[in-house]
């Protein structure tokens, strides 16, 4: 009976917040294949129908961003690659790597390349913007000098919260590389001048 409710569940959207059909329809597929594949632990996670709706709700609100094709492409990534239901985080990730028109890195490359940029930051060619943005949210110090352990969960969080700000349509920028100081040269003694102008007459032959 559990499993006929749960089939059966629609991620129908509140009066107050409506949603688009077709990413609703999206969110069923989605629910869907992921109750064929993981049988087990989805009737383990979504016991009753009140839990799988809340479900649905919450994944609505955080995938609208995305298109349905970027939706179900992010869920047969994590099919293919794990033997365990998704979080909603790790389904956000996945669906970000899918998101190759807006010209944004995967998570892991991101990092990398954060990691190892030489200063100044701001000078270096950066892939996008939203890489630059999370290492400094992330602070460049942190990158450099902490374990992966300790910089990668920051720095992944506050580079998915980026990504899906560009997905909405912000954009982001670099900062403006530094400018050089100007030092002003130290004015030629009247020997270094003649200096100058006796080296410049060998060299012409004069």
């Amino acid at each position: 009976m559990t499993s006929q409710k749960n089939l059966a569940t629609a991620a129908g959207p509140t009066d107050a917040q409506p949603f688009d059909q077709a990413l609703v329809d999206t969110i069923n597929q989605v629910f869907a294949l992921f109750r064929i594949n993981y049988h087990n632990q989805f009737y383990s996670a979504f016991a009753d129908t009140q839990l799988l709706n809340q479900a649905k709700r919450l994944w609505l609100e955080s995938l609208k961003l995305f298109t349905p094709e970027q939706i179900l492409d992010g869920a047969k990534i994590v099919i293919e690659n794990s033997d365990y239901l998704p979080t909603l985080h790790k389904m956000l990730s996945a669906c970000l790597s899918c998101g190759a028109n807006f010209g944004l890195p995967d998570v892991r490359d991101a990092y990398a390349q954060a990691s190892n940029a030489p200063s100044p930051k701001a000078a270096q060619q950066w892939s996008h913007p939203a890489v630059y943005q999370a290492g400094k949210k992330t602070g460049w110090h942190n990158l450099a000098s902490q374990p992966e352990g300790v910089s990668w969960p920051i720095f992944q969080r506050h580079y998915l919260a980026l990504c899906r700000d560009v997905v909405a349509g912000k954009e982001l920028t670099v900062d403006a590389p530094p400018a050089l100081e100007q030092q002003p040269e130290k004015p030629l003694t009247r020997e270094e001048r003649q200096h100058r102008l006796r080296a410049l007459r060998q060299d012409l032959d004069l």
